[in-house]
């Protein structure tokens, strides 16, 4: 999906431009809440894009900043408009993540680390059915069958020639050896993550019980970069909703323990040994 149509992406463009005039006038949050007479964390949460900034609220918020430059505020203005529509995945209903979604459909590439299951832009339809019927209590068959439609159109982006996404993965061993709805399945998805793990844009690497305590003990997090920007975001999973951190001191960090996590694993040559072994447990 174009940059220009993906409105969790044009959110945050926004909120990020909004902050720099904030900024460059001199002006607290507080200060800029005071004048509007809304809260602190309204504007907080329309600079950082988890909250809709409507036309009208940019054209208030560049008069407090003093822009005077009308074609400034008309390219704003549009943002704006951009960003309240609808992403494709909000076709599908009320889904969880949907701000990951977003993140993921726009990213140019994406680090991320697993301990429990396969990725989900990894896995098989069989596989993820059965994550989704056998992790989320009291799903009904119809809220199943749309995330299990998410799941897989989320996975045209490791498809898409044009704009092919690049992707590592670190997977816990743990992720190999649980038994996910069958152990048919389980070979299925192993083949299925073999495969994958040979095309270049892919690569994947075993962390093996073996390695011992490692970085991601505290589990499942993702760092997501995007085309028109130097700067990551952290992205952490919850069961319901997620996190997702900007801070150029968090992004540190999560750098860190990636690359802790890199060098700790199997090499990508020595992961697909690992894996055809382990397909042969399921094989048996």
């Amino acid at each position: 999906m174009a940059a220009n149509n993906n409105p969790t992406v044009r959110g945050r463009r926004l909120g990020a431009e909004l902050r720099r005039l904030r900024v460059a006038s001199g002006l607290t949050g507080t200060q800029v809440a005071a004048h509007l007479l809304v809260s602190q964390a309204k504007v907080s949460h329309m600079e950082t894009g988890r909250r809709a900034v409507s036309p009208r609220d940019v054209r208030d918020l560049c008069r407090l900043y003093g822009v005077t430059d009308q074609n400034v505020v008309d390219s704003l203005m549009e943002l704006a408009r951009e960003s309240s529509r609808q992403g494709w995945w909000h076709a599908y209903g009320d889904i969880p993540h949907s701000v990951y979604v977003g993140l993921e459909t726009e990213a140019a590439s994406i680090h991320t680390f697993e301990a429990m299951v396969i990725p989900g832009l990894l896995q098989t339809p069989a596989y993820a059915a059965a994550v989704i019927e056998e992790t989320i209590p009291l799903v009904t068959v119809e809220q199943a069958a749309a995330r299990l439609r998410v799941r897989l159109r989320r996975q045209h982006r490791i498809y898409d020639p044009s704009r092919r996404l690049r992707l590592w993965v670190v997977l816990d061993e743990s992720a190999l050896r649980r038994i996910v709805g069958s152990r048919e399945i389980m070979r299925e998805q192993l083949e299925h993550l073999h495969t994958l793990s040979t095309e270049p844009h892919i690569t994947v690497q075993i962390l093996p019980h073996t390695a011992g305590a490692h970085p991601g003990l505290s589990g499942q997090f993702s760092l997501l970069r995007f085309p028109d920007s130097r700067e990551a975001v952290v992205y952490l999973e919850k069961f319901t909703s997620g996190l997702c951190l900007e801070r150029p001191a968090d992004v540190q960090q999560y750098n860190a323990r990636y690359a802790h996590l890199q060098t700790q694993a199997l090499s990508p040559g020595h992961t697909r040994h690992f894996i055809t072994d382990t397909i042969k447990v399921y094989t048996s």
